[in-house]
């Protein structure tokens, strides 16, 4: 959280050395205006981070909301005698990138370093 302030602090000075390096103006002439530039940065970083926070938690709540989700499911799938998380049908008996692997495992001693594994789809 300090650093969040501290960086934006020190963007707010930066904003009113910039404001006053286009007007060609000397950068000491009102000195009691920067304090006013770093507390408006601060004030900046302090929101930021509260938005952090508040985008943080939904994030875990989400996530934990989703993990419940996905072990009830488990659990009724299981009961039910399917295997859990391995998919529908449709995606069991695929091949491809996202498809279940089905590994065919060779021995030998022309095969190299003893093993191989190869999808159905390989053969």
């Amino acid at each position: 959280m300090v650093n969040k302030i501290l960086f934006w602090s020190g963007f707010g000075l930066a904003v009113r050395f910039w404001q006053l390096g286009i007007e060609m103006r000397p950068f000491l002439s009102q000195p009691w205006v920067y304090p006013i530039y770093a507390s408006l940065g601060a004030g900046v970083g302090y929101y930021l981070d509260g938005v952090e926070n508040r985008q943080m938690r939904y994030l875990r709540e989400t996530r934990d909301r989703l993990l419940a989700k996905r072990a009830r499911r488990a659990e009724r799938e299981g009961a039910s005698g399917r295997i859990a998380n391995a998919g529908t049908e449709y995606q069991r008996e695929q091949e491809g990138l996202f498809a279940s692997p089905k590994v065919v495992v060779e021995r030998g001693a022309g095969v190299p370093d003893g093993m191989v594994e190869r999808t159905a789809a390989a053969q």
